[in-house]
């Protein structure tokens, strides 16, 4: 089933796009809150909570992209299980690493009153993203989008660690750069 069919379910409220969005987008999703959380249970929660927060979302939001939309639901909702939870306790504490190490770049919105500072961020994260190089993209993306460790992302790229974690840092620095240059750092 296609995403536009998917997306008018939930508009005519019917139960059946839960199990439509989990047969296609269950094992992305599943996979972004797994690679947070480390802990199959609380993916698997994580999920569950994704689409009931599509449910809730639907109408009256129209994702122009139901897979990056589910994407950012689940990667919300994980990272605040996984603050719940504490990285100490479960998993390693891979994406709390991943998150300190954009935190040097980014501010995280801290109320209502920066709502227009967040969007104007995100937007110039997009800009700065689509501008990198692809293997770059692809490091940035994989690294702090799907929050996969550096050794994995190196495997998959065909690099050695030590050349992805220098390129990572030298994109973080572009990053602040850009962010200071576009006066949202």
């Amino acid at each position: 089933m296609d995403d536009a069919s998917i997306i008018e379910l939930y508009w005519q409220r019917a139960e059946r796009a839960i199990a439509e969005t989990d047969a296609v987008y269950g094992r992305f999703c599943y996979r972004i809150a797994h690679n947070i959380l480390f802990d199959p249970q609380d993916s698997e929660e994580s999920v569950n909570d994704t689409w009931l927060a599509a449910w809730n979302a639907m109408p009256p939001h129209r994702p122009s992209s139901l897979k990056m939309f589910l994407g950012k639901l689940t990667r919300r909702i994980s990272v605040s299980r996984l603050r719940r939870n504490t990285a100490a306790k479960r998993g390693g504490g891979e994406a709390e690493l991943a998150l300190d190490e954009l935190a040097e770049c980014v501010s995280a919105p801290g109320g209502v009153e920066r709502e227009l500072e967040a969007r104007e961020l995100e937007a110039a994260l997009s800009r700065f993203v689509r501008s990198l190089p692809e293997t770059e993209r692809m490091l940035f993306i994989g690294r702090y989008w799907l929050v996969l460790p550096v050794n994995e992302l190196a495997a998959r790229l065909g690099m050695k660690p030590g050349t992805a974690r220098s390129t990572l840092s030298r994109t973080r620095k572009s990053l602040k750069a850009y962010l200071c240059k576009e006066e949202l750092c």
